[in-house]
């Protein structure tokens, strides 16, 4: 293959050549006004020496052709595998395949893409820019990819040098349900109704059903059923009943002849937070402590903090009128009796039976906690006295029974073995300073009756004693030297933390309870936390996975009480972990794979980018189209037919650069023209003669 082209070296610059013109111009305008005869033999002669000033040569390069290429995208997205697509696409690839052989130097590159990492989707129009940077653009006669049309990155799609068609898999008959969960919070407030909304629509040729079955299962519970409307929104009111992760799963049946039910179903996970904590402080007598309890408490805006302090004990005997003791009248029939269920937390701290609280409203406290409230009793030497609270109602809920013996000496509070392993106390001992922790002097001497002893003293008495009664929770300090850690006496100790735990324990808070399943997911690595207080570790782990296969895997401990596991889930989906009387459901990947959530064949988001090149949308089930040749600017494509413009790329293999005539040759024509011109003049001159 030969191509020639013409080149100028000018000998001199351009500019002078083109004044040189310019003043030729001029002379021959003269010459024709004088009516000289020759002053076509003089232009020709003008323009010889301009031509040879130019200096044209004759360029001729030995060219190679090289073959034009054609980038197929094929699509094996988890969309693609719906149906017969996998069988269309792979037929179209193989006639694809047989047409591009059978083309004179063309060739075919294949590229196929699955799923787009952390769930991204089809990412066709990144695969193709990636194919067309890796090949020469001038090479590149047109590019092909089959797809269901759901493709996830349509804005990244590159400038095309040739055509862009798409084969669209899929059948017009084509037709799928699917379970959509909008505006789903991420947090809500415990205990405050708030509305999720759902929608259940049909999409594609449709079956026409009006109503469908709704599941609703919230965390491992039972499942509810509800019959719901198709292709409406609904307004689900939810109420989140714990903190932490709650984890909410909908489902509606598959149904006859729809693509997949992997869309049928969606997870939403939402975290429980509370407002704001309600919390009674009941102090008995004013005492060092007690100012530290109520700084503590005030000093965390999430806490709305009721104080009831008795500053004057009844057996003070000065003719004061009860209805003169205070400013006002301190509503205790309003907070033990009628808002009593309010409080999320009543503390009682250093409180004694002295008439003023009557025994109906201590019953009411007992019955508050045994319907789910939780009580906190910071015991003084009162608690071992004739007025202690061990005395009134508050006794069938209390874990400990005082022997009314006080200890006076100084000590370093200690974790018992349970207390190592149980979550309100487990790792303080390394928040403590250097030293230890600072020393406490007085303690209430009590036998434990029930619950579990976390926190010793001296000759390892029992010093915080945490219980559960009923639907709530009880727990005894027996001591009121705890705000001496709060003042860092002796380096001080971890109080804060102590009381933060310990609100949060009985608060019922997931990642505080002593026997818990708790797993998390980054990605479809699932990392799964088994606490327990029992001597004996727990047996092994059970998963379920969403397609029903059961996998069971053994807990290491990796702290005292502590134990766990990871693994990478296969699917994504809703695994369910159990391990003895325990239970937890936790969500792998989104609540709906990006990959389902349209799933019928459509290129309705591909046309504008394939019309802007001249290609077209054909659809596989009406047969592979034909390959033909397009110029470049014409439509490529049609009905039965898509277009590739040949490109005719080539190298070049030599170059050969000849002048067009020699230096002599210009000279000698210049010459021959000029003479001529002076002979036509000379002649005419002599006949007017």
């Amino acid at each position: 293959m030969m191509g020639r082209v013409v080149i100028f070296d000018p000998l001199v610059a351009w500019p002078v050549i083109w004044g040189l013109a310019a003043f030729a111009v001029l002379l021959l305008a003269l010459a024709v006004w004088r009516g000289l005869a020759g002053w076509a033999f003089r232009a020709g002669a003008a323009l010889v020496l301009l031509g040879a000033l130019t200096n044209p040569s004759l360029q001729s390069e030995d060219r190679a052709p090289l073959s034009d290429i054609v980038l197929l995208v094929v699509d094996e997205s988890a969309s693609q595998q719906l149906g017969d697509r996998p069988a269309q696409t792979e037929a179209a690839v193989a006639d694809i395949q047989r047409q591009v052989a059978a083309m004179d130097n063309t060739e075919l590159r294949v590229i196929r893409i699955g799923d787009g990492a952390g769930d991204a989707g089809s990412l066709a129009m990144t695969a193709l820019a990636e194919a067309l940077a890796a090949e020469p653009r001038a090479r590149v006669a047109g590019a092909i990819v089959i797809s269901d049309g759901q493709v996830h990155d349509l804005d990244l799609a590159p400038t095309m040098p040739a055509p862009l068609h798409l084969l669209l898999t899929g059948r017009d008959s084509d037709w799928d349900r699917r379970l959509v969960v909008k505006d789903a919070p991420a947090f809500a407030i415990l205990g405050e109704e708030f509305n999720l909304t759902l929608r259940i629509e049909d999409q594609g040729a449709a079956s026409g059903a009006e109503t469908v079955d709704l599941t609703i299962t919230v965390d491992d519970g039972e499942p509810a059923t509800f019959q719901v409307p198709v292709n409406q929104d609904l307004q689900l009111p939810v109420t989140l009943d714990h903190g932490s992760m709650n984890v909410l799963q909908f489902a509606t049946p598959g149904a006859q002849g729809e693509l997949t039910d992997r869309n049928n179903a969606a997870v939403v996970q939402i975290n429980g937070v509370r407002d704001r904590l309600r919390v009674l402080l009941v102090s008995g007598e004013p005492h060092a402590g007690e100012r530290v309890w109520r700084n503590l408490l005030k000093s965390d805006a999430s806490v709305d903090l009721v104080h009831f302090t008795i500053l004057r004990p009844p057996e003070k005997q000065d003719g004061i009128p009860v209805s003169e003791l205070s400013l006002i009248a301190f509503p205790t029939r309003e907070l033990f009796v009628e808002k009593i269920d309010e409080f999320d937390l009543i503390i009682f701290d250093r409180y004694r039976m002295r008439g003023i609280l009557p025994m109906s409203y201590l019953q009411n406290v007992a019955n508050y906690v045994r319907r789910g409230g939780t009580v906190l009793v910071a015991a003084g030497p009162e608690f071992g006295a004739v007025d202690s609270l061990w005395r009134s109602p508050l006794a069938d809920i209390l874990p400990v029974e005082p022997t009314s013996r006080v200890i006076e000496e100084g000590f370093r509070p200690a974790l018992t073995d349970i207390g190592r392993r149980h979550p309100v106390t487990e790792g303080l001992e390394a928040l403590a300073p250097p030293d230890g922790w600072g020393r406490w002097f007085r303690l209430v001497d009590v036998i434990p009756k029930a619950g579990q002893v976390v926190m010793s003293g001296p000759d390892d008495r029992p010093l915080l004693v945490l219980n559960r009664v009923e639907e709530g929770r009880v727990a005894v300090l027996a001591s009121d030297q705890a705000w001496l850690w709060g003042r860092g006496f002796e380096g001080g100790g971890p109080q804060l933390e102590l009381l933060r735990r310990l609100a949060h324990w009985m608060l019922k808070e997931p990642e505080l309870e002593e026997e818990a399943l708790t797993a998390t997911a980054k990605g479809q690595m699932l990392t799964i936390t088994r606490r327990s207080v029992a001597d004996t570790p727990p047996g092994d782990l059970r998963i379920t996975a969403p397609d029903g296969a059961e996998v069971t895997l053994p807990l290491a401990e990796i702290e005292p009480g502590k134990y766990q596991t990871e693994w990478e889930a296969p699917l994504i989906g809703l695994y369910r972990l159990e391990n003895g009387d325990l239970t937890r459901v936790v969500a792998v990947g989104p609540s709906a794979p990006r990959e389902f959530v349209e799933t019928i064949a459509s290129g309705a988001g591909m046309a504008p980018i394939v019309a802007a090149t001249n290609g077209g949308v054909l659809r596989l089930a009406n047969g592979v189209p034909d390959l033909r040749e397009a110029r470049p600017g014409r439509p490529a494509a049609g009905r039965g037919w898509i277009g590739l413009t040949p490109r005719e790329a080539y190298v070049t293999q030599d170059i050969t650069v000849l002048p067009v005539l020699s230096s002599w040759a210009w000279l000698l024509m210049a010459a021959m023209l000029a003479v001529a011109g002076w002979l036509v003049e000379g002649r005419r001159g002599a006949r007017r003669v």
